[in-house]
């Protein structure tokens, strides 16, 4: 049996107005996505841009001459679609070997004044290419480099250098003292232990400190009179080369937030401690 579905004259009126903006809003978008070559880009004569997900990338071709779409080393290749495969012509071959082995995409129009596209899979990623071609000047090779990967990296050794290195040296741990009072703002910043081990002075911050601002530390004197003090920061840790026995981190403008650190059962070493 066959069913005929009757939408109301309504909903096709409220649907126009979005299908008519469609065509625009995908120009729109796919134009703010494009990059485009830029002579600061260059290495040589290869153009070279920053790898975002869902960009795409301006390759300028011309009949006669073959382009380059250079991945990734160690980058495998899963497929490679063209919009157009009876004007252009589109293969691909590898160069070195091991872990510097790379895989390159090779492009040419049949003709000046045609534009397809060209989406290339791999293990690692996709890559979107907007081919045209013309009479002349055409780019020779693109590739990319990859901020992501780099910044992934170079947390990862960043991480792994803070988690070695040790935060002070020659600790006298039967000497450590934990007898501190902190009090004041609740700040995001705000530290969660002070300790002194009767020659040094650390105070340690939560993890977020990495990523936050941090507040600069002043000792207050006998006068009561506050003034920044030496210190190192490793990791989350402030290192303070004496012991005081008051103190105050302070950040902010004219709405300044303090948090203060009070040194119990004893006094510190030095003047203004």
């Amino acid at each position: 049996m066959i069913r005929t579905l009757i939408l109301p004259a309504a909903l096709f009126a409220l649907a126009a107005p979005a299908i008519a903006q469609s065509p625009s809003a995908v120009a729109a978008a796919n134009k703010a996505a494009l990059h485009e070559p830029a002579a600061s880009g260059f290495l040589h004569a290869v153009q070279v841009y920053p790898f975002a997900d869902g960009a795409l990338y301006r390759l300028y071709t011309m009949p006669g001459r073959i382009s380059d779409i250079a991945l990734q080393p160690g980058e495998t290749l899963t497929s490679v679609a063209a919009g157009d495969t009876v004007r252009w012509t589109v293969g691909d071959t590898t160069s070195g070997s091991g872990e510097g082995r790379r895989t390159h995409i090779l492009v040419k129009p049949f003709s000046p004044g045609l534009s397809t596209n060209l989406v290339i899979t791999t293990d690692r990623r996709v890559y979107r290419i907007q081919l045209a071609s013309r009479a002349s000047a055409a780019m020779p090779a693109i590739s990319w480099t990859y901020p992501a990967d780099e910044l992934l990296a170079w947390q990862r050794q960043s991480a792994a250098a803070e988690a070695a290195r040790p935060v002070s040296a020659a600790v006298e741990i039967e000497r450590l003292n934990f007898e501190y009072r902190i009090s004041g703002d609740r700040t995001a910043w705000r530290p969660v232990r002070v300790f002194d081990d009767g020659r040094q002075s650390w105070i340690e911050f939560p993890p977020t400190i990495a990523t936050d601002e941090a507040p600069p530390l002043f000792v207050v004197g006998e006068k009561g009179k506050a003034e920044l003090v030496n210190y190192r920061m490793a990791g989350r840790y402030y290192i303070v080369d004496r012991l005081f026995t008051s103190a105050e981190l302070r950040l902010g403008g004219k709405k300044q937030k303090i948090v203060r650190i009070m040194r119990l059962g004893g006094s510190g070493q030095g003047g203004g401690q």
